[in-house]
């Protein structure tokens, strides 16, 4: 993502017509071990007014974040149904134009992953996790 959530949204809303599906390639650090892919299926739902507040403040000073971007988008209602997270766990986060070794041994997958994502019915593919506005933390 090389926009915040704000510009994104605006993108979004200026559509002609919007998207039927949105995938999206992220690298969120969750304890996992470096290199796991984890399918996400966003399905919606919003935090108290508060949280959101909170997180549109966040982004119009500059603040990027996958978890306020899906708030965000929710809360002006860009999303389309179909909503997915292709997630890579980064490992640590260094300066530089390469991944870690772990990253780079499943760069393959992921690329499969999407391309099967953006191509065929979303339920060919394995289970995905669902992801909950009302449930993300900030």
């Amino acid at each position: 993502m090389n926009w915040g959530p704000i510009a994104i949204v605006q993108q979004f809303q200026s559509l002609p017509e919007p998207f039927d599906r949105v995938i999206f390639l992220t690298a969120r650090a969750c304890g996992r071990l470096v290199g796991t892919i984890t399918l996400r299926h966003w399905v919606g739902g919003l935090p108290d007014e508060e949280n959101i507040q909170s997180r549109i403040s966040e982004a119009v000073t500059g603040v990027i974040s996958t978890d306020n971007l899906l708030i965000i988008g929710e809360h002006f209602k860009i999303w389309p149904e179909e909503v997915f997270l292709v997630d890579v766990e980064p490992g640590k986060e260094e300066m530089g134009e390469t991944f870690t070794p772990e990253v780079e041994a499943v760069l393959d997958d992921v690329l499969e992953i999407i391309h099967e994502l953006a191509v065929n019915n979303s339920s060919a593919l394995p289970d995905f996790e669902e992801m909950k506005g009302n449930e993300l933390l900030i």
